[in-house]
C-alpha cells in the first residue's frame, strides 16, 4: 500500500470544484488548529528574541519559517476560500536582542526547547485528531500533510535537545527492581 497513491485516490473525485460544504467538526479543528499556530508562532517570535544556544534560534527559525508559516497560510487560504471567518489574530512580535533581560523575567534556552518541543508534540497530536475527524478527504489530507511537517521538524528537534541533555526522559521502568522489592 502506498501512502501517497490513497491519499491521490481519496482526493482525486474533489478536484474537479465539486465539494460538500464543511461540517461543524472539520470547521472546529480548522478553526482551532490555525488559532494555535498563530499563538504558537507569537511564543516562537518572542523565544527566538531571547535565546542564546546559536543552534536552538536557528531551530526556531526553522519551526517558524518552514513549519508554522505555511501551515498558517495553507489554513488562512483554506478557511477564506470557504468562506469561513478566521480568529482574530494578534501582531508577529519584533526581532530584536532581549537576551540582557534580568533572569527569573525569561525562560531558559532549555526551558524554551522543551516548551518547543511539547507545543509541536500537541500540534501532530491534534493534527492526528484532525485528519481522523475530517469526513472530506482534502481536510484529512490538508491535517496530514501537517502532521508530516511536524514530524519531522520534531525529529531535529529532538536530536538538538539530546545533544544539549536537554530531553526530558521519564524515569526508565525495571521489573527486576519491583521483584527485588517484593511486589
Amino acid at each position: 500500500m502506498n501512502i501517497m497513491e490513497v491519499f491521490n485516490d481519496a482526493i482525486k473525485p474533489f478536484l474537479d470544484g465539486e465539494k460538500p460544504p464543511l461540517n461543524v467538526g472539520e470547521v472546529m479543528n480548522l478553526w482551532f488548529y490555525l488559532a494555535a499556530t498563530e499563538q504558537s508562532m507569537r511564543g516562537e517570535q518572542v523565544s527566538f528574541n531571547i535565546v542564546q544556544d546559536p543552534e536552538l534560534k536557528e531551530k526556531i527559525k526553522v519551526v517558524i519559517n518552514d513549519v508554522h508559516g505555511p501551515i498558517f497560510t495553507d489554513l488562512t487560504e483554506f478557511l477564506k476560500a470557504e468562506g469561513i471567518p478566521l480568529p482574530q489574530g494578534t501582531p508577529e512580535k519584533p526581532v530584536g536582542d532581549f537576551r540582557n533581560m534580568p533572569e527569573g523575567s525569561k525562560l531558559s534556552d532549555e526551558e524554551v526547547a522543551n516548551l518547543l518541543s511539547f507545543n509541536i508534540m500537541m500540534g501532530i497530536n491534534y493534527a492526528c485528531r484532525g485528519m481522523t475527524e475530517a469526513v472530506r478527504p482534502d481536510v484529512a489530507a490538508m491535517f496530514a500533510k501537517f502532521q508530516i511537517k511536524k514530524v519531522t521538524y520534531s525529529i531535529l528537534l529532538k536530536d538538538l535537545l539530546m545533544k544539549k541533555g536537554w530531553l526530558k526522559v521519564p524515569p526508565y521502568f525495571k521489573t527486576e527492581a519491583l521483584q527485588n522489592a517484593g511486589h
